[in-house]
């Protein structure tokens, strides 16, 4: 399933930049006269753990029936952002390059298996008292992550179809599911960036993005990752 998913994802990202060079290598038209700096766009794609969540309470209760370890770093994620033009020269700084203010929300979704989880477990009646195995059957635990995010972003080479861009830094706020031993699930971090669109039609644009979040790990869990993917967007 994981292979199928990597093979899939890895489709996506090289047609997507297959295309975007093809376009760039044909020319660049202006962008439409219509456009005054703002965007919408909706993501997917492939993102990594530096680190799995597995032998913890939450994500795989510490395999005490030998069913395995939830211990996959790697998954998919779906989201959207919306780019608001703040100066369309990099206030005198640099002609020619858009400084824009990205909000943005995206749900992470990493690969999870079937393993011996929290609902296997409860508080015993009989002795001795505490925490006992009420099931032995193992069931699908899911991993999940939900970010939300802040980010400058600077948008080069106006008036080319053909457009790089880049965020220096950004603030990130992080959910993740379920939460670590501590019952902790908020997390704050930083992200940092780099992309390119093209202009295929009018105010609607294909473009390709990667992103590495680096965060506090103020759950006691290791959170930060590395994503990349295609994305579509329109402009306004």
């Amino acid at each position: 399933m994981q292979k199928r998913m990597r093979r899939g994802i890895g489709g996506v990202v090289r047609a997507t930049v297959a295309i975007v060079a093809v376009l760039g290598v044909f020319g660049a038209r202006p962008v439409s006269a219509e456009e005054i700096g703002n965007m919408i766009a909706f993501k997917g794609g492939f993102m990594r753990l530096d680190s799995d969540r597995s032998n913890a309470l939450f994500t795989d209760a510490r395999n005490p029936l030998g069913a395995g370890l939830n211990n996959s770093q790697n998954g998919w994620y779906v989201g959207a952002w919306l780019d608001l033009a703040m100066s369309k020269n990099a206030w005198g700084m640099m002609n020619g390059t858009w400084a824009m203010g990205e909000i943005g929300l995206q749900f992470n979704r990493i690969s999870s298996k079937v393993v011996t989880n929290t609902g296997n477990i409860g508080v015993g009646t009989t002795p001795p008292a505490g925490l006992q195995v009420t099931s032995t059957t193992p069931s699908l635990q899911q991993l999940t992550m939900v970010t939300i995010d802040i980010a400058p972003k600077l948008k080069f080479m106006e008036g080319s179809a053909f457009r790089p861009w880049l965020i220096p830094v950004g603030l990130d706020i992080h959910v993740i599911s379920p939460p670590s031993n501590q019952t902790q699930y908020l997390d704050v971090g930083v992200q940092f960036g780099a992309g390119f669109e093209y202009q295929v039609w009018k105010a609607f644009k294909l473009g390709m993005d990667a992103r590495y979040h680096l965060t506090a790990n103020m759950t006691n869990t290791s959170n930060s990752y590395f994503q990349v993917g295609p994305y579509v967007g329109i402009a306004f």
